[in-house]
């Protein structure tokens, strides 16, 4: 997987689309930018999912856009709701504790400070259902489809899922380093977001591998597994 996935981005007319994207890059701050390199990337993942080996082209700006917002929409989504529904927990659970106070205050105490550290599996949780949600969303075109468990379960539970969002790990200790190195020589920062832009296609490559691997039912438009509609991937 992991060759599969620093491979592609090189495959086909790559110097092109890897100038483009590190422009974007560069471009980012203006947001806009940002949404076309998401939209791009949600692209990679619906080429992915299709059985298609060759990166897509920078094409229909328009659709890339549109398709970066969606996917901002839904990693928002899902980055919010955990947090705010811990924070709510934790919240509560300081307010009775200070409320009732003595020991059962100070074991409600204990407990948030407990609960404070379960921050953590929120975050790991985050980064885990994130890439999932939107490999389901550019595999059907759909937006419910990032939270439909019926189409997350198969990819969730796989070894393969796990393996591709571990691998970026490593992926981004090794760009964070070749970035370190070329910053440090002044002239070559400038082609920090290029490696980036490059690291983010063989990793969202993976994701949509993992997924085309464990869903049996990715053609768009289908009902889910019962409507006699799937496609084996």
């Amino acid at each position: 997987m992991i060759e599969d996935g620093l491979s592609y981005p090189a495959r086909g007319d790559w110097v092109g689309r890897i100038i483009i994207g590190g422009v974007l890059g560069l471009l980012s701050v203006f947001v806009i930018p940002a949404f076309a390199i998401f939209g791009y990337l949600v692209r990679v993942l619906e080429r992915t999912v299709a059985g298609d080996d060759v990166p897509p082209a920078f094409d229909d700006w328009g659709d890339l856009l549109a398709k970066g917002v969606v996917a901002t929409v839904i990693a928002l989504v899902y980055s919010i709701v955990p947090v705010v529904v811990y924070g709510i927990v934790i919240s509560a659970v300081a307010g009775v504790g200070s409320g009732i106070g003595g020991d059962v205050g100070a074991l409600l105490g204990v407990t948030g400070a407990l609960l404070a550290l379960a921050f953590v599996p929120v975050l790991l949780f985050i980064y885990y259902a994130v890439p999932a949600a939107l490999t389901a969303y550019a595999a059907r075109g759909e937006v419910r489809a990032a939270f439909d468990p019926e189409i997350l379960k198969p990819t969730l539970f796989s070894v393969e899922y796990l393996l591709a969002v571990l691998m970026p790990l490593l992926i981004s200790t090794g760009v964070f380093v070749v970035s370190v190195v070329l910053i440090l020589t002044v002239v070559g920062a400038v082609f920090v977001p290029f490696v980036q832009f490059y690291s983010q296609v063989a990793v969202f490559r993976m994701f949509g591998t993992a997924f085309a691997d464990q869903s049996d039912y990715i053609e768009a438009g289908s009902g889910g597994p019962d409507d006699g509609t799937t496609v084996p991937a």
